[in-house]
Formats: structure tokens, C-alpha cells, sequence
């Protein structure tokens, strides 16, 4: 039930930002300015927030996400768009227990004085005075291609709906950050036992509306985007959890993002176009 609130909140504020991309007159004084299709290459920085879906290594290990990476495109003079792109993910919370992530790390052993030793809980992305701080959180990466169709609305021929489809790999892993060097296990090689990354082919849409504007540096786009992410586990061994053992036969899994994503489009290259006007 959250989930669906959280989807209908994102499609509300889709709808309302396409609305306002519509009303293009207002970024330009020349209400009879016609912007003709052409041939261009942009670069899109770009920044989106995802909540996973479904139950496969990624949807039930972490949390939604943010999402930092860049586009380059080219568009055709029909309108047609080929992408290449790269996607770093971070910022996920974990669902597992410390626990299932840890195993026997769960308690760190330590000396404390003399030759007495106790078991120190371990406190997870917060500071203690009595406690071993240990932060992790969910990072993720992406690098494929897109293809894409713009349809135009009225005389805004390099703008519209735009529609795309693509393909990637897509890896996802437990990131640790241990400050104090407490986790020796965590600081070298052997850590790789415990961060349970996987990686896959993932397939992604997006359906969104894309504004270039006469000044083309003040560009943007904005829409829904969806991730089916096919990932299973590529280290040799999980030491701990619910995957602890080899991973060989492990199967492949499905898991889904969906979320909002908005990019600023750079120009770098745009084919003019001339119209010659003849009167009699």
C-alpha cells in the first residue's frame, strides 16, 4: 500500500511538470518562433531517486536509491534517439539485519583492558561512545545504450513525449565504510565474502517529456523510469546470511526499480537548418 502511495505521488508530479514543460511560450518572446527538427548530440547529466519492486537479490536486500550519471545522444532529424549511458547508484539502506549482512562480525571481540575482552555491539551508520561504528549502504552502477522516439507536439518539432528502451549491465553490492579500521575482514580482500554483489543484464523504459528549448543550454527532461534487472551473485563465496556458501548455483533473480528521473541536456553539436523564403 506505501508502495502504491509513493507510485502515485511520482505519476502526479510527472504530470505536473509535463503540463508546465507544455506552456513552452513562456521561455520565449517570439510567440511565432518555430523550432524546425534537425540532427543533434547532447550530453545529459543527469539525477533520479528509485524504489525497488519484487523480491530478487536487489529488491530484497536494499531500499530506494539515488541516482548520479550522464547521457550522450543523438538525435536524427525524424526524431529517432540512440543513447549511451552510465548510471552510479548510492545511498540505499539495507532491509537485511546486520546479522544476516555480518554473520559472526555481528559482535566484534576486543580487548579492553588488560587481558579481559568483551563482546562490543556493533552500531550501524550512527556513533557511540561504547559502540564499534561500522556505516554500509547499497551502491549501485550501470552502463548501456537506449533507444528512443520523440514525438513531437505542434510546432515544437525537436520536443515531446519522448519514449525509450534499453539495455545495460547493471551490478549492485554491500558498500562498508569502517572509519576506525575495527573490521580488518571489512579493510582488505577478504571483505568481498560479506558485500554479496551480483551483477546481470537489466532491461529499462522511460517515458517522459523532453523540453529543448530556442536557447538549448536551458534543455531538460523529466519522467517515469522503469529497471527489470536479471542479476545473480558473482563472487565465489558469501561467508554469511541467508546466501551463505558458494555461489555457482545460485539462480539468476528478477528485480525492479521504478522512479522519477530528470536530466539537463549540454549541447555539443546541432546540424542548422535554412529556410529560404521567395516572394513574387
Amino acid at each position: 500500500m506505501i508502495f502504491m502511495k509513493k507510485i502515485i505521488l511520482l505519476l502526479i508530479l510527472f504530470l505536473s511538470t509535463v503540463t508546465t514543460a507544455f506552456s513552452q511560450e513562456f521561455f520565449l518572446p517570439n510567440s511565432n518562433y518555430v523550432d524546425t527538427a534537425t540532427f543533434m548530440v547532447w550530453a545529459s547529466p543527469k539525477f533520479a531517486v528509485h524504489f525497488p519492486f519484487d523480491s530478487g537479490y536487489l529488491s530484497s536486500t536494499f531500499g530506494y536509491n539515488y541516482v548520479a550519471g550522464l547521457d550522450i545522444t543523438i538525435k536524427t532529424k525524424s526524431n529517432w534517439t540512440i543513447s549511451l549511458t552510465f548510471d552510479y547508484m548510492f545511498g540505499s539502506k539495507l532491509k537485511k539485519s546486520p546479522k544476516d549482512i555480518l554473520g559472526g562480525m555481528y559482535f566484534l571481540q576486543q580487548k579492553i583492558s588488560g587481558n579481559d575482552t568483551t563482546y562490543i555491539p556493533v552500531i550501524f551508520n550512527s556513533v557511540g561512545n561504547n559502540n564499534v561504528v561500522l556505516g554500509y549502504e547499497g551502491r549501485y552502477w550501470s552502463f548501456g545504450t537506449t533507444v528512443g522516439k520523440i514525438f513531437s507536439v505542434d510546432r515544437w518539432k525537436n520536443s515531446g513525449l519522448w519514449l525509450k528502451l534499453g539495455a545495460s549491465y547493471f551490478g549492485h553490492k554491500i558498500h562498508f565504510t569502517d572509519p576506525n579500521h575495527f573490521f580488518p575482514q571489512i579493510d582488505q580482500n577478504y571483505g568481498k565474502g560479506y558485500d554479496q554483489r551480483s551483477s546481470g543484464i537489466a532491461l529499462n523504459q522511460f517515458f517522459g517529456y523532453l523540453f529543448l528549448q530556442r536557447r538549448r543550454v536551458l534543455s531538460f527532461y523529466i519522467g517515469i523510469e522503469v529497471w527489470e534487472i536479471f542479476s545473480k551473485p558473482d563472487r565465489g563465496y558469501i561467508f554469511a546470511g541467508d546466501l551463505k556458501g558458494t555461489t555457482d548455483k545460485l539462480p539468476r533473480l528478477f528485480s525492479g526499480l521504478v522512479g522519477v528521473k530528470l536530466g539537463w541536456n549540454l549541447p555539443f553539436y546541432e546540424k542548422k537548418r535554412i529556410t529560404t523564403l521567395y516572394t513574387y
